[in-house]
C-alpha cells in the first residue's frame, strides 16, 4: 500500500491531540520571540540613535566659524560695514549651501551668532558681566516686544565712517531683557561702565528694554543669559547678564571690539526626530567627508572652519548596535536550540505512543515514504497554523515580523517527527537479525559504540570550534541577521558539555545500582533499577540539561551587565560626582573645592587638571590621550574609597629626575608601557620629556590616560591648574549644586541611570530575561515530556510491584527517585556549565560596549538565584508530575493489572 490513509492520519491526530497542541504552542511562542525580535532591534536602533543625538546635545551640533574680514579704510583706520548684519546671514547661507543634502535634512534651521567676550560691569564690588549677543535665524531672529525704549540702532548717522585705529572707544547700543535691566537697575539710555581682561573701557549703552515673544525658541538656548542672569558663568560668584545687539548696531559692535574679540559662528543643531539608524549610517560618512574639507581652524582667513563630534557619536553607537545584534543573536540561538529539542522530545513521545500503530501499518503493506508522507502532513497542519498565528502576534507587538527566523525553525520542526516515526516503523519491521556468532555480535557492538563515538567526537569539536573562533574573531564577526558559527558558540558549548554528561550520567546509576544490590531495603534496589533504566535514554537528560544551562548562561549575562554597567559609571565619573568647570571659570576651582569639602556627606574631594586630548610623541609616533594633573596621594586615597581600581605608588612619582616626569600610562593598543621614554610638544622645538614608571587607571571615558602628580608637573612648567574637581560621598552631588558652580556636573547616579534606560541596553537586558525564563520553561516541560514519555513503563511496572505489596508511598518514592537522576544532573550542573560558559565568552560577547567600560566586565554569577530557582523548579514539577501520575493511574483496575503482567 503505497496511498495516504486518512482516516490513519486524522484517528492518530484525535488520539494525541495533547502532544501536538504543545507541539504547536511551542512554535507560537517561539514565532512570536524570534518574529519580533529583529523588527524590534531596529525599531531599537532608530531609537538608540535619536536618543544619542539628545544625549549628545553640543557634541552632535554641526558648527561653522569663519574669520571677520579685514575692514580697513582708505586712511588706514576701521571702517563702519553697515550692512554687516547681511554678511553674517550670507555666511548662515554660505554654510548651508555647504553641506551635503542628506546631512541638510537632518538639521535643523541654522541660527547665525555674534558673541563678544565677556567683559567686567565695573559697578560696584559684585561680580558681574556682561557679554554681547546678536542672534540671526532664518526667519531673521527670534522675535522680542520692546516694552520700554526701543531697539539698538545706528550710534552714527554717518553709515560708512572711517574711525582711528587708537581712538575713543566706540559708541554700540543694546538691549537688555526684563530680568537682566532690573538686576542691573538698567534704564533706557542708561550707560553701562565694563571693561575687558586689560581693563579698557568700552562705550555700551542700553537703547531699550525686551520681552521675549517666545522664551521656548531654540535661538535662546544658545545664549541664555539674554533673558536671565547667569550665575557662576565666569567663575564661581559670578553673574553673567547679556546684551542683544540688533541689525543696526552690529556694526557698531564690530568697531567696538577687536576681531578676536567678536566671534561669529553659525550652528545647526541635529533633528532627532529625523534621524533612523538607516540614515544615520549615511549621516556619520557625510560628516566625516565634511570635517576632511574643512579649512584648518590657525588659518587666519575667512574660509569656513567645520567642527562637530556628531561623527564620533554615530560611530559610538554603530560599534553599541553592532554589539547588540549580535548578542541578540545568540541569545535566539539558545532559545530556538532548547525549542528543538523540546520539540524533539515531544516528537519521541509520539512516536513510543504510536509504535504499534506504526509497526501495524508497515505489516499491513504500507510503505515508509506513504508513512512519512502522513506524518509529514500532520506535521505541517500542525505548525504552519501555529507559526502563523505567532507572526501575526509578533507583528502585532513589534509592528513587523521577521521570518528569516521563524523559516528555518518551522522546517526543523516539521520534519523531525516524520523522521522519528519513520525511523520506528522502519526498524520495527526491519529483517536484519541479531547473528547468533559471539565475534559477530562483538563486531556489531563495537561499530555502534564507534559511530556513537564519531557523533560525540564531532559534536564537542564543532563547539570547542565556535568557541575557538568566538574569542579569536569576537562577536564582531556576527552581523545583524548572519547566523554564524562564533553566535552559536555558547549554545554548541552547552550542547556539547550536556552530551558528555548524560553519555556518563548511565555510568552513575549502574553504579548505584550494583551498590543497591547489596541493600537490605527493596525499595532502594527498586528506585536504583527505575533510574538505571531511565538514565540510558539520551534525548531527555540533553534536552533537561541544555535548556537549563542556557538558561543559566542568560541569567548570567544579565547579572553581568548589571554589574558592569554599574562599574562603568563609576570609571565614567571617577567618584560620587564629578564637576568639569569652565575654562571661564577655571580659576574658582579651588574654591570650589573648599566648599564642598565642607560640605555633609562628603567624604574626600580631589582637584586636576585634565585634559581630553593631550598630544604626546613616543618613538617617532604620535599619541593621543587623557592627561590628568592631580596630587597623587589624594588621589589615591579618593579611589581607595571606590569600587575603582587603586593608583599605584611606584617610586619616584611626586619627583623629577633631571627634568624627566615621571607618569603613570595606560593605552588601548599598549603604545606607553612602563618604561617607556615619550615627550609632551608644548610649542615648537620645546618639550617635555616624560617617563611611564607604572600603569594608570582607567579614568573616564576611553583607555588612554596618563597620570602625573601636580608637584613634578610644576616643576617642570607644565600647566596645572585645575579645571576638574572629584568627590565621594553620599552628599557629593548636592554639595557641587549648593555652589552654584559654573561648569558641567556629571554624577554617578545620573550615569547609571542614564546607561541604564537608553533604549539599546534595556532592550537587551529584556531579551536576556526573556531568554532565561523561556528557556527554563523549556527546560521544566522537557523534564515534563520526559517523564510522560516513561510513564507506562514505570506505572507498569509499579502496579505489578503493588500487586506483591508495595505501598502506594512506596509507589511514588520509587516513581520519583526513577525521575530524580535527570533532575539532580540539571540542577546541579545545568547552573555551572552556564556558568562556565558565560566566563569562557563574556569577553568576546563585548559586554564592554554597552557597559561603557574600559576592561572586561566582571563575570557575575548569580549561584543563589539560579541554583534556587531551579531546584525549586524541578521540585514542583517532580512533585506534580508524580502526583498527576498517581491520580491518574489509581483507577486502574487490578484485573487490567493482571492481564497485563501475564
Amino acid at each position: 500500500m503505497t496511498g495516504l490513509h486518512w482516516p490513519s492520519i486524522r484517528g492518530r491526530a484525535r488520539a494525541d491531540a495533547g502532544p501536538l497542541l504543545l507541539v504547536a504552542v511551542v512554535v507560537a511562542v517561539v514565532a512570536v520571540l524570534v518574529g519580533a525580535t529583529p523588527p524590534m532591534l531596529r525599531s531599537t536602533s532608530d531609537e538608540a540613535t535619536r536618543d544619542a543625538v539628545r544625549r549628545a546635545a553640543d557634541d552632535a551640533a554641526v558648527r561653522v566659524e569663519a574669520e571677520w574680514p579685514d575692514d580697513y579704510g582708505p586712511t588706514g583706520g576701521r571702517l563702519r560695514a553697515p550692512r554687516l548684519a547681511d554678511d553674517v546671514a550670507g555666511l548662515s547661507s554660505l554654510a548651508a549651501s555647504d553641506l551635503d543634502p542628506a546631512l541638510r535634512s537632518a538639521l535643523r534651521p541654522p541660527v547665525a551668532t555674534v558673541s563678544s567676550i565677556s567683559m567686567a560691569v565695573t559697578d560696584g564690588s559684585v561680580q558681574r558681566r556682561l557679554q554681547l549677543e546678536y542672534l540671526r535665524t532664518e526667519s531673521g531672529g527670534p522675535e522680542v516686544t520692546w516694552i520700554a525704549g526701543r531697539a539698538p540702532g545706528p550710534s552714527t548717522r554717518d553709515q560708512f565712517a572711517e574711525i582711528p585705529l587708537n581712538g575713543a572707544p566706540w559708541p554700540m547700543q543694546i538691549g537688555l531683557s526684563e530680568a537682566d535691566a532690573a538686576v542691573l537697575d538698567a534704564r533706557p539710555g542708561d550707560r553701562i561702565p565694563v571693561q575687558d581682561e586689560r581693563r579698557n573701557p568700552y562705550n555700551v549703552r542700553v537703547s531699550g528694554i525686551f520681552r521675549p515673544v517666545d522664551p521656548a525658541d531654540p535661538a535662546w538656548q544658545l545664549a541664555p543669559w539674554l533673558l536671565q542672569p547667569a550665575a557662576n558663568r565666569d567663575g564661581l560668584g559670578s553673574t553673567r547678564f547679556g546684551g542683544l545687539l540688533s541689525d543696526e548696531s552690529l556694526p557698531d559692535a564690530r568697531l567696538a571690539f577687536r576681531s578676536d574679540q567678536l566671534r561669529r559662528s553659525v550652528r545647526f543643531d541635529a533633528d532627532p526626530d529625523r534621524l533612523t539608524w538607516e540614515s544615520a549610517q549615511a549621516l556619520a560618512s557625510a560628516v566625516a567627508t565634511l570635517k576632511g574639507q574643512s579649512a584648518v581652524s590657525a588659518e587666519r582667513d575667512t574660509s569656513l572652519k567645520w567642527a562637530t563630534q556628531l561623527d564620533s557619536v554615530l560611530r559610538d553607537l554603530r560599534d553599541q548596535i553592532a554589539t547588540a545584534s549580535a548578542q541578540a543573536t545568540v541569545l535566539l540561538l539558545t532559545v530556538l536550540a532548547g525549542a528543538l529539542l523540546v520539540v524533539s522530545l515531544t516528537a519521541d513521545l509520539l512516536t513510543r505512543r504510536r509504535a504499534r500503530s506504526l509497526t501495524t501499518a508497515r505489516e499491513r503493506g504500507a510503505s515508509l515514504p506513504a508513512i512519512a508522507t502522513e506524518l509529514a502532513i500532520e506535521s505541517v497542519a500542525v505548525v504552519v497554523p501555529a507559526a502563523a498565528l505567532g507572526l501575526a502576534l509578533a507583528a502585532a507587538l513589534a509592528g513587523s515580523a521577521s521570518v528569516a527566523w521563524v523559516l528555518p525553525f518551522l522546517l526543523l520542526t516539521a520534519a523531525v517527527g516524520p523522521v522519528f516515526g519513520t525511523l520506528a516503523a522502519a526498524r520495527a519491521t526491519r529483517d536484519k537479525r541479531s547473528p547468533a556468532n559471539r565475534s559477530a555480535r562483538r563486531w556489531a557492538s563495537r561499530t555502534t559504540l564507534l559511530r556513537r563515538v564519531a557523533v560525540d567526537v564531532a559534536v564537542v569539536a564543532l563547539a570547542v570550534g565556535a568557541l575557538v573562533a568566538l574569542r579569536q574573531r569576537g562577536i564582531g564577526s556576527t552581523d545583524e541577521g548572519d547566523v554564524g558559527l562564533p553566535a552559536a558558540a555558547p549554545t554548541l558549548g552547552a550542547l556539547a558539555a550536556a552530551l558528555l554528561l548524560m553519555r556518563l550520567l548511565p555510568r552513575g546509576t549502574g553504579g548505584a545500582l550494583r551498590l543497591a544490590l547489596r541493600s537490605r531495603r527493596p525499595l532502594v534496589l527498586f528506585v536504583a533499577a527505575r533510574a538505571a533504566a531511565t538514565a540510558s535514554r539520551l534525548l531527555p537528560a540533553l534536552t533537561v540539561t541544555a535548556a537549563i544551562a542556557l538558561a543559566s548562561f542568560a541569567v548570567t549575562l544579565h547579572a553581568t551587565t548589571d554589574r558592569g554597567l554599574s562599574d562603568g559609571a563609576w570609571q565614567a565619573v571617577g567618584a560620587d560626582a564629578r564637576l568639569t568647570v569652565g575654562s571661564e571659570a577655571a580659576g574658582s576651582t579651588v574654591a570650589i573645592a573648599g566648599q564642598v569639602a565642607a560640605a555633609r556627606g562628603v567624604s574626600a574631594v580631589v582637584t586636576a587638571r585634565v585634559v581630553e586630548s593631550e598630544r604626546f610623541i613616543a618613538d617617532q609616533t604620535s599619541i593621543v590621550a587623557r592627561l590628568v594633573v592631580v596630587d597623587t596621594a589624594a588621589f589615591r586615597r579618593l579611589l581607595a574609597a571606590t569600587p575603582l581600581p587603586g593608583l599605584p605608588d611606584p617610586a619616584g612619582l611626586a619627583a623629577t629626575n633631571d627634568g624627566t616626569v615621571p607618569a603613570l600610562v595606560r593605552t588601548g593598543d599598549g603604545s606607553l608601557r612602563p618604561g617607556t621614554q615619550f615627550r609632551l610638544p608644548l610649542r615648537t622645538n620645546s618639550a617635555i620629556p616624560m617617563a611611564a614608571i607604572g600603569a594608570a587607571p582607567a579614568v573616564g571615558n576611553g583607555d588612554d590616560v596618563i597620570v602625573v602628580d601636580v608637584a613634578t608637573a610644576r616643576a617642570a612648567g607644565l600647566e596645572s591648574a585645575p579645571n576638574t574637581v572629584w568627590a565621594t560621598g553620599p552628599g557629593a552631588a548636592e554639595a557641587f549644586r549648593a555652589t552654584g558652580a559654573d561648569g558641567r556636573l556629571t554624577t554617578r547616579a545620573e550615569v547609571l541611570e542614564e546607561r541604564r534606560t537608553a533604549p539599546l541596553t534595556a532592550g537587551l537586558v529584556r531579551l536576556q530575561l526573556i531568554a532565561a525564563g523561556a528557556l527554563l520553561a523549556l527546560g521544566l516541560l522537557g523534564f515534563a515530556l520526559a517523564a510522560a514519555a516513561s510513564a507506562p513503563e514505570r506505572w507498569e511496572t509499579l502496579a505489578r510491584l503493588r500487586t506483591l505489596g508495595l505501598r502506594p508511598r512506596d509507589a511514588h518514592r520509587v516513581a520519583a527517585g526513577e525521575l530524580l537522576p535527570v533532575a539532580v544532573v540539571a540542577v546541579v550542573f545545568g547552573p555551572l556549565l552556564g556558568a562556565l560558559l558565560a566566563r569562557l565568552t563574556v569577553e568576546p560577547l563585548a559586554l564592554s560596549v554597552l557597559t561603557g567600560q574600559v576592561a572586561v566586565p566582571v563575570t557575575v554569577v548569580p549561584w543563589w538565584t539560579a541554583e534556587l530557582v531551579t531546584l525549586v523548579a524541578f521540585t514542583a514539577v517532580l512533585s506534580a508530575v508524580v502526583a498527576t501520575e498517581s491520580s491518574v493511574r489509581r483507577k486502574r483496575r487490578l484485573g487490567d493489572v493482571l492481564r497485563v503482567s501475564s
